[in-house]
């Protein structure tokens, strides 16, 4: 699907917030919906398909979590970008539990917004069933044949490394928490986290080009990493 067909659902009641937004996804070649309650986004979704949704919490008839949770319930995993002023970690990590693609707070950058919905864009792309190759910047992975090249180059990883990388390359663009990293390599989500934070900054040393600043595999603070 081309950029161009890819149609951005944003629940904002904010309307000047709302109308900067719409102006910026249309120059980047987005189709904008506009929705500025829980009921108008239901009606906006009814009418046709959409790509991904920028949703903010604090609307005016109910809180955003609740069309997080019945879209999420009913099956759609179109991927959703959550927008709030809200700041506790608590709310970030619901949000992102019950099935968010990732949260940003305002105030924010509209270049750091756009990162994050070419990410959740991508993780759609992969829940609709995409091949089993996976690319981000220079960096291409063959989960099934597990083979991970940087530039052309092979890139050698241990076994738990790749297995790492992998379970990040599932949910790319998508936080994903450190118990399931853990449970996922290690066999239990109760493991030790310095293993998880040694294994990343060895994969780190192999995938970025600058590992003290990496831009591939990044921390979400408090709840896991991304494979961006």
């Amino acid at each position: 699907m081309t950029k161009d067909a890819q149609r951005v659902l944003i629940i904002e009641d904010d309307k000047p917030l709302r109308a900067t937004l719409a102006a910026t996804l249309k120059a980047e070649g987005y189709a904008i919906v506009e929705a500025g309650s829980v009921t108008s986004a239901r009606q906006r979704i009814a009418e046709g398909p959409i790509d991904l949704a920028v949703l903010d919490l604090g609307l005016p008839d109910q809180d955003g979590i609740a069309l997080l949770i019945e879209l999420r319930a009913r099956g759609d995993m179109t991927p959703i970008v959550v927008l709030t002023a809200r700041h506790d970690e608590a709310t970030k990590v619901r949000a992102l539990d019950l099935g968010a693609d990732d949260y940003v707070t305002k105030p924010f950058g509209l270049a750091e917004l756009l990162a994050r919905i070419r990410s959740a864009l991508r993780h759609g792309v992969q829940l609709r069933g995409s091949p089993p190759v996976v690319r981000t910047g220079n960096l291409t992975m063959d989960l099934a044949r597990r083979i991970v090249t940087k530039g052309g180059a092979d890139i050698r990883l241990t076994r738990k490394e790749f297995d790492l990388l992998a379970e990040l390359a599932i949910d790319i663009g998508k936080p994903v928490p450190h118990e399931r990293l853990l449970e996922a390599i290690w066999g239990s989500p109760d493991a030790d986290i310095r293993y998880l934070r040694v294994y990343i900054g060895q994969v780190r040393d192999k995938i970025e080009d600058d590992p003290h600043h990496p831009v591939l595999l990044v921390a979400e603070p408090g709840y896991g990493y991304r494979l961006s």
